[in-house]
């Protein structure tokens, strides 16, 4: 037994050595495909400056609206900036773009890319990542344009409507404000730093709020891809009816 205990660790000697027998790689590939397609439409999408509105309907990639002229690149590339932190520094996407790009490690019980050099997050740029719960405050914030937004797509020249694209641009907005309400900084916020959850009324109130974001908290992940996914499919769905590509369905 002293033997096998000893020689655990030569497994995680070397990038990808394992003693797991399922497909580990997986997560990590997809998550990887995954961040790499979303990341580089969003990037792409936000340098053209065109294309970004169609009637009510604005893509979130462009809300709010913004005129700089002293910025001579497209407004999307500051509106960003708050969600990008946001998203950059979520503990959520740490794991997943730590696994997926850095290998560091790639899964769990799986040999990582830099073995002995583990140095946490006090060290720059990844120190950086204590900012995360400024780019919550920023988040908040974005999400009353976002609504704002949703607002707008109720009406067609003056008169309330719904179209499919109101739809959109609700489901990204709606995903969006669960991804940022299930995050980890709200959660803590609400009921972080009590020493004594039933002393006051306070506490007991801070409590209950606590515990049910603790189980929004719960599917955050999910929250992240799904409100990354909703946000791109607005985009894509207002780019493509700014091009003449489609039309849209009006339902009411």
């Amino acid at each position: 037994m002293a033997q096998r205990a000893q020689a655990a660790p030569a497994a995680t000697e070397r990038l990808g050595s394992t003693d797991r027998r399922d497909a580990w790689w997986l997560a990590p590939a997809l998550t990887a495909l995954g961040l790499t397609v979303l990341g580089a439409y969003s990037f792409w999408a936000a340098l053209q400056n065109a294309h970004y509105e169609f009637g009510p309907y604005l893509s979130p990639l462009y809300s709010p609206k913004v005129v700089a002229p002293w910025w001579p690149l497209s407004p999307a590339l500051l509106i960003l900036i708050p969600p990008v932190l946001f998203r950059a520094t979520c503990y959520y996407y740490r794991k997943a773009y730590y696994r997926a790009f850095f290998l560091d490690p790639p899964a769990c019980a799986v040999g990582e890319l830099h073995l002995g050099k583990y140095a946490g997050e006090r060290k720059f740029p990844f120190v950086l990542q204590n900012l995360h719960r400024f780019a919550f405050y920023l988040a908040f914030v974005w999400l009353f344009f976002l609504w704002h937004d949703v607002w707008k797509a109720l009406w067609f020249d003056g008169r309330f409507g719904i179209g499919l694209g109101t739809l959109v641009i609700l489901a990204s907005t709606g995903t969006l404000t669960l991804y940022t309400f299930s995050c980890h900084s709200f959660r803590h916020l609400a009921g972080g730093g009590l020493d004594c959850f039933s002393c006051s009324a306070a506490a007991r109130t801070r409590h209950g709020l606590w515990t049910k974001l603790t189980v929004l908290n719960g599917h955050h992940m999910g929250f992240a891809w799904i409100s990354f996914f909703a946000v791109t499919f607005a985009d894509v769905y207002v780019r493509l009816l700014s091009l003449g590509v489609l039309h849209d369905v009006r339902f009411l």
